[in-house]
């Protein structure tokens, strides 16, 4: 129901970022680059700032604090507990699972939903290649069978229904931009993905611990991905991106309006003037999201939702900034 969309779209909009130019790429590097340096101060500001596990200073013990980093020796010493703080390591790998299925080449807002897929996968690899981290993909097309893993140097990922790439990963900015280039160039093919099957080629083979990001709309079935979602959770720090366009939350009041599912290519002719279909819209769409909250907080991922008429960029800094106050219970690391 939610996956429907209008056949015309109600405003021009500018050519996908596929087909513009590898400057238009550029300056959306640029425009991460200036907002997440100038919003995002410090040494290192993780996407997850996690615990890491060199050692730090100490502070006093503040209820909620794990007890399986009491520092003992210093609590002897001062009679007050005390609990180990920990830097975050420097090398860390991140991998990234887009998911460029059918229900993705939609937008009624200021971007198509796979354009924030691909500004989202910019900022997330602006934040992780500093250091000399390393940043990877796997990307999915469509349901079906995987591609070997090959080079993803010199362009796009090969293009095809049923196809899941992946891209290895590597350190360095001309690698990480060369990686843009290939998710940018990812041609969107019709039919249903398979999110559960691209979330998989994360857990195999098993890596050493890291950060996941899936980027996807969710609107895939969630018993399809809650599973492999959990088992990514054991080994890594996830971020779940969900991708939202304001016409599958409600729709407008403009008559006859015919919608077509992008991935299955059904065509109906829904009239929203009726204000109990809107009404009735609303709350399945309502219930849908709602349940996607819960597989992913089941999950243990971290969840960020990203809309096509809002500053996904702002939300994203906001995001950031508040996954490190509640690491760092306001405290400078």
């Amino acid at each position: 129901m939610a996956r429907a969309a209008p056949v015309t779209s109600p405003t021009p909009r500018p050519a996908p970022l596929a087909d513009r130019s590898e400057a238009v790429l550029s300056r959306l590097q640029l425009l991460v680059t200036r907002k997440l340096d100038g919003l995002l101060q410090g040494d290192y500001a993780g996407l997850l700032p996690g615990p890491g596990s060199e050692a730090g200073e100490s502070r006093e013990y503040r209820p909620g604090d794990d007890v399986r980093r009491m520092d003992w020796p210093v609590t002897a010493r001062t009679t007050t507990p005390h609990v180990r703080r920990t830097v975050a390591d420097r090398e860390l790998e991140t991998w990234l699972a887009l998911d460029f299925s059918a229900s993705l080449d939609f937008g009624t807002g200021q971007w198509l939903k796979r354009e924030v897929v691909v500004a989202a996968a910019a900022a997330i690899t602006h934040l992780t290649v500093r250091g000399g981290n390393r940043i990877g993909a796997v990307i999915g097309t469509g349901g079906g069978a995987s591609a070997p893993a090959r080079r993803w140097r010199g362009g796009p990922p090969p293009a095809g229904p049923g196809v899941l790439t992946r891209l290895p990963a590597r350190s360095g900015r001309k690698e990480a931009q060369g990686l843009l280039r290939a998710v940018a160039g990812t041609a969107i093919q019709p039919g249903r993905g398979d999110l559960g099957a691209l979330i998989e080629m994360l857990n195999r083979p098993p890596r050493r611990r890291g950060v996941a990001v899936v980027v996807s709309d969710f609107l895939a079935p969630a018993e399809q991905w809650a599973r492999p979602m959990r088992k990514l959770r054991v080994r890594h720090d996830v971020l779940a991106i969900e991708v939202v366009d304001p016409r599958e939350l409600e729709l407008p009041d403009v008559g006859v309006l015919p919608v077509v599912d992008p991935e299955s290519g059904e065509l109906h002719e829904v009239q929203t003037a009726d204000p109990r279909l809107r009404q009735r819209y609303a709350e399945a769409a309502t219930a849908q999201r709602a349940t996607i909250a819960a597989a992913l907080r089941g999950a243990g991922a971290a969840h960020l939702r990203l809309r096509t008429d809002r500053d996904w960029l702002l939300d994203m800094v906001r995001f950031v900034a508040a996954q490190r106050h509640a690491r760092t219970r306001g405290t400078t690391r």
